[in-house]
Parts: structure tokens; C-alpha cells; sequence
């Protein structure tokens, strides 16, 4: 057993910079990286391109990624784990196998996949057999919107990648699985935790909770003190650095932007938190109100503390279903009466729209630069007539198409027919969008059986 792991953050989510990862496994020795590509809406998106192709379906730009760094990474004998796969793991494992395979890595490169979470082939079979996969939020039965479901995605756990990783895998890349499952799963294979361990299971979901949104936890859109973080062009993207009793430090690597304080760890423990008592994921619960922060070092914090409790007989679904459609647009006036202008323009915008018969079950409007982003309290704090310039944007929300493709059709006559100064018409005329809709859910652990396989190069 190794008396020290160190993980790596390389992606936080699916766009994240793609120089993070090349400088992780250059800038300082490391033992893993983890990347995370996974949102709600990811899964409704990959699944749409696998349905035009099937070969499609995962995270494209990580396949040149590992192009450029699988040499080093075979080099150095750093491991991945990448819930890259969306929902076509194995097309993904694929692509990366031919990339090891014109590197000429062959013999050297074993790559695991993980499977088992895509529940959307089995949604009928699981309507049918009792599972109402009821909305969290409204109590609803997801047979209301069964006839409009994109995805349907089980959170895995890190079982499967601590499954991988024994059976010798060097890059696991999975489908559904958890952002704080990717650095869990080594510290667990390296430390050889029980699954029932669970203060040392709740220490590495806080360690993987900590990293999982890159540099989110090393400076990057950090609010306190945001001007005195140093050399962001540098961001330094953070670490864990791990020890078998399940306390660990963050770091990142010598030489790079950024910080590591524990102002800036806490603001990262405290999204998407929830309930800080109760931090639930599939391996097991963690008490956020238990962990203890240190400031052990220069850019360097240590966590330690953090007691868990028996990971929950059910499992979170992430569904995404098709709800109608939306369409944005946006006008900027200028000074002088700028708010007045925009107001003037939305009045007129909106009685068109109605003179024409048409029905939305939405009309959002908001002056960008007065008070779109807080709203009443920012509009009373500015007054109307210093305001240089403002951006009208209107946004319309229906079940059918056709009235939002003539909503993006009337807002462009403004710029000569409506009240004066409009300076810039940002992306010509709006398209209408296919809004797609989040519906959680939560199915009995035993109905999900994640599958691991193992493509040796």
C-alpha cells in the first residue's frame, strides 16, 4: 500500500481549458488525474448525437487530449479516470485505443470501461415493473413525460472504477459516474478502504468534491478577495494529495497562478452542497459539518476530520425529457434615456406579439447593465438617466414552435421601427431552441448493475 496518492483535477466540466490537463502531468509528479465532463444536460446532449450516430455520444475534444498527453502519461505510469464516455463509454474507449495504437502504444496502454448506468434502453421494463421514477421535486410519475425522455443517466459510484483500476486499467473512462467517484475510486485502490468504511469513503468524496470543478477550488471564480488572486493566465489547476488514513491536502503544482486557502476550499465545499449534515452520493454520506481546514503551507490545505455514514438503498436517476421550445433576443440602446428606450421597445415588442394572437407560456424580460442580475435592488441603486448603455433581452418560452419562430422574426423591425439608438443587434435574428427539462428521480440500488470490461491496446 502506498503511504501517499496524489490526484489531479484536469477537467471540471465538459469545455473546461484543455491546457489544465497537459499541465498537470508536466508541471510536478502525480499519481492520477481525474477529469470531470458531466452535467444534468450533458447526458441529454450526448444522447442526441449518439441517436444521428452511433459511434457518437461522449466528450470529442477528449480524444485529441489524450493524444497529446498519453505518451507522457504512459511514460510517467499516471493513471485517468474520465467519466468522458458519456453515453457511449465504449465508442470512447475505442477512439482513445486507436489513438494508442498510431502513438504505437501498443502492449503498454490497458483502458477500462464502465457501463451499466445508461437506463434508458430499460425505461418501459422499468415502468412496468413498478418503478415510477417520481420527479423529486413534484412527486410527478415520469410515465407524465415517458413519451418525451432524451436520457435517462444512474449516478454511479466509485465501485466500478476501483474495479477497473485492480483489473489493471491505466485510463478508465465511464459513463454516469459521480464527479467525486473519479478521485474516491484511486484513494480507494491504493489504500485498500472497505466499502463499508465509511469516515474514510466520506474523506474521499470531500477530497473529489473539493477538485471536481478544476480551478473553482484553486482561484478561479472565486469571490472573496478575487483581485489579490495572483497570475490567473497561470492558474494552477488543484491537487489531492492523499494519505491512507483518509486526511489529505490541496495543492497544486510549484510555479503556477492561482491559490490554495482555505477561504477559497470552504467556498468550493459549499457548492452544491445541500443539506452539510447529509452530502449524499452512492458510495456513502458525508457530514460536511465534521471536516476541519488547516492552512498547513503556501498554497497547500489540509483536510482532516470528515466522518461519513452507510451509503443510501437508493440511487439518484438524472433524466432529461424534451419540453418545448425558447428563443432569445437582444437589442442594446444607448444613452441618452437608454432604460426608457429599452422599456419603451419591450411595450411595443409585446403588443405586437399579441396583436398577432400568439401564446407563450413565458415572456422574460431583463436590462442587461441595469437590472438583469439583481433585479429591483440593482434598478433602485442606478439611476435610469446615468446609464450609458443597456441591453434588452427578451426571452419567450412555448409548448409549440411556431410562435416562438415568429417571436424571433418580430424583434429585429425594432431596430428602425421602435425607439431610437439601437447599437447593436447581438447574433442577427435568434433561432428558436429545443428546451429540454431536468427530471430527478430515484431508483432501488439493485436495479443498476454497472458492468466493467477491460480493452488491453
Amino acid at each position: 500500500m502506498k503511504d501517499r496518492v496524489r490526484v489531479a483535477a484536469g477537467q471540471g466540466f465538459w469545455g473546461d481549458w484543455l491546457e489544465a490537463p497537459y499541465r498537470q502531468v508536466t508541471g510536478g509528479p502525480i499519481d492520477y488525474l481525474m477529469m470531470d465532463y458531466l452535467a444534468e444536460v450533458t447526458m441529454s446532449i450526448m444522447q442526441k448525437q449518439k441517436s444521428r450516430d452511433s459511434s457518437l455520444g461522449y466528450a470529442k475534444d477528449f480524444i485529441p487530449l489524450m493524444e497529446r498527453i498519453l505518451p507522457l502519461i504512459v511514460e510517467r505510469r499516471i493513471r485517468v479516470t474520465a467519466n468522458a464516455g458519456g453515453v457511449n463509454p465504449r465508442a470512447c474507449a475505442e477512439a482513445v485505443a486507436a489513438v494508442a495504437r498510431r502513438l504505437k502504444l501498443a502492449g503498454r496502454l490497458t483502458i477500462g470501461v464502465v457501463t451499466g448506468d445508461d437506463l434508458l434502453p430499460r425505461m418501459d421494463e422499468l415502468l412496468a415493473g413498478g418503478h415510477e421514477l417520481r420527479n423529486m421535486d413534484t412527486g410527478r410519475p415520469l410515465s407524465d413525460v415517458r413519451d418525451r425522455v432524451l436520457s435517462a443517466n444512474a449516478y454511479l459510484g466509485a465501485a466500478p472504477v476501483v474495479d477497473a483500476l485492480a483489473r489493471g486499467a491505466d485510463v478508465v473512462i465511464t459513463g454516469r459516474v459521480t464527479d467525486t467517484g473519479l478521485t474516491l475510486g484511486p484513494l480507494m485502490h491504493e489504500f485498500g478502504w472497505s466499502m463499508s468504511d465509511w469516515d474514510r469513503i466520506a474523506a474521499g468524496t470531500v477530497a473529489g468534491h473539493i477538485i471536481e470543478c478544476g480551478a473553482q477550488s484553486s482561484g478561479g471564480n472565486q469571490l472573496i478577495d478575487w483581485q489579490r488572486v495572483p497570475d490567473l493566465a497561470n492558474v494552477g489547476y488543484p491537487i489531492v494529495d492523499a494519505k491512507p488514513d483518509g486526511t489529505f491536502e490541496i495543492t497544486k503544482h510549484p510555479r503556477t497562478g492561482g491559490r490554495i486557502t482555505v477561504a477559497g476550499v470552504t467556498e468550493q465545499l459549499v457548492y452544491e452542497m445541500g443539506d452539510p449534515r447529509r452530502y449524499i452520493t452512492p458510495d456513502g454520506v458525508a457530514d460536511f459539518t465534521s471536516i476541519d481546514l488547516e492552512q498547513s503551507g503556501k498554497d497547500r490545505v489540509r483536510v482532516s476530520g470528515v466522518r461519513g455514514a452507510p451509503a443510501p438503498e437508493q440511487l439518484k436517476v438524472s433524466i432529461a425529457y424534451a419540453y418545448g421550445y425558447k428563443a432569445v433576443g437582444t437589442l442594446v440602446y444607448a444613452w441618452p434615456d437608454a432604460v426608457a428606450k429599452a422599456r419603451a421597445a419591450d411595450r411595443v415588442l409585446r403588443e405586437r406579439l399579441k396583436d398577432l394572437g400568439l401564446e407563450f407560456e413565458a415572456i422574460l424580460t431583463e436590462l442587461v447593465g441595469y437590472d438583469s442580475t439583481h433585479g429591483p435592488l440593482a434598478a433602485r441603486a442606478t439611476r435610469a438617466q446615468d446609464v450609458p448603455e443597456v441591453q434588452l433581452r427578451v426571452g419567450v418560452r412555448a409548448r409549440e414552435q411556431a410562435p416562438v419562430e415568429r417571436f424571433t422574426r418580430e424583434i429585429a423591425p425594432l431596430i428602425l421601427n421602435g425607439p431610437p439608438s439601437v447599437t447593436g443587434f447581438a447574433g442577427g435574428r435568434p433561432k428558436p431552441e429545443e428546451i429540454v427539462a431536468y427530471w430527478p428521480a430515484l431508483i432501488d440500488r439493485q436495479q443498476v448493475q454497472p458492468c466493467v470490461d477491460v480493452v488491453r491496446v
